[in-house]
């Protein structure tokens, strides 16, 4: 890992990614905004100094990122683990969802969801386009667009923020290192297309991986990118993930990525209850999402500018939740947390 060479091709792939992601959303933004009726929400302009201090925190993110597979966290493959040619053939695409999703931020509809789903299957809150994006999370379009959009929302920082589970996931499951690894069981809650499985499997390649999703539509997604990588494919289920089909204490470590922003306050709380409920005494949670006003003020004006582009009805009440104090409710200790770039990763442990 010490070899310079794949260090420059790691800065290189990640100003890349970075360099498309703004180019796109600049291009995407100009062209929109040319046909955007009056009354359409606007952002707020970014101070050179916020952008200074962004661009700060994220070259501290791929230098943690960079640091962590060196010292063997993970393999340094992850670093360039993305399907670049499924994406570039599926990038055209997302200039063609362009203007729906447009429409659908101008006109304020928020509930523009397939015909054929059963809403008594999800719960209310569920039913939305989240980001105005087409069929919400409830089709095949939806799950194939998602991993490809959001390197573009986050401008290629969205594996390098999921990473940082992995340094305190690995530290937590060490209470149960007299076990063999086949027989601890990680959980990715709101796995969505499976990214984050991606990555605790190459962290973790021999434990057991479940992942629970409310969307059929991005489990089968993820179950086409998860049966690409070796070892045992991980075991997918579908279910509500305040109440979770699982029995009590049956997994050792569980991880949710990006899912709290997008609940409810009294939903966060079930999440976190049935977390609680699933793992074994000793077990850790790890929680990932975005920053929050506490931990980054000196974002906020960028926070607001996420929640006034994109349809996003919980990150307003998110952003000054105190998640801390609904862990500790719930019965979690040792609880921690510290920031990324844009995520916020907080760590707990059920007490044994």
């Amino acid at each position: 890992m010490a070899d310079p060479l794949t260090k420059l091709a790691y800065q290189t792939l990640q100003q890349g990614k970075g360099v498309l992601g703004l180019v796109h959303k600049e291009a995407s933004t100009r062209l929109m905004n040319l046909v955007a009726p009056e009354g359409a929400p606007k952002t707020l302009p970014v101070s050179p100094e916020v952008l200074r201090q962004l661009r700060h925190a994220m070259d501290a993110l791929h230098e943690r990122d960079w640091e962590e597979a060196e010292r063997g966290t993970y393999p340094a493959s992850l670093l360039f683990d993305a399907p670049w040619l499924d994406w570039a053939a599926r990038y055209p695409l997302v200039w063609l969802d362009t203007p729906r999703t447009w429409m659908r931020r101008s006109q304020r509809q928020v509930r523009d969801l397939p015909r054929n789903i059963d809403p008594s299957n999800y719960p209310d809150y569920y039913l939305q386009n989240f980001h105005h994006q087409t069929d919400g999370y409830l089709s095949d379009h939806s799950a194939s667009l998602y991993d490809l959009q959001v390197e573009i929302l986050f401008n290629g920082t969205a594996d390098p923020m999921r990473r940082r589970i992995l340094a305190p996931l690995v530290r937590g499951l060490k209470a149960f290192a007299n076990r063999p690894a086949a027989q601890i069981r990680v959980l990715d809650v709101a796995t969505g297309t499976g990214r984050t499985l991606r990555q605790i499997r190459g962290a973790l390649p021999s434990v057991q991986l479940v992942g629970l999703d409310l969307s059929t539509a991005y489990l089968r997604q993820a179950n086409q990118w998860l049966s690409q990588i070796p070892g045992e494919l991980p075991q997918l289920v579908q279910g509500n993930a305040e109440t979770m089909p699982f029995a009590n204490g049956s997994v050792q470590g569980i991880t949710c990525v990006f899912l709290f922003h997008e609940l409810p306050a009294e939903a966060r709380q079930h999440v976190i209850n049935d977390c609680y409920r699933l793992l074994e005494p000793g077990g850790v949670l790890l929680l990932a999402d975005s920053v929050q006003l506490a931990d980054s003020p000196q974002f906020q004006v960028v926070m607001d500018n996420f929640r006034r582009f994109f349809h996003e009805p919980y990150y307003r009440d998110y952003i000054s939740d105190d998640i801390d104090a609904r862990l500790a409710a719930a019965g979690f200790i040792a609880i921690a947390a510290e920031s990324h770039f844009m995520t916020r990763v907080w760590s707990a442990r059920k007490p044994l």
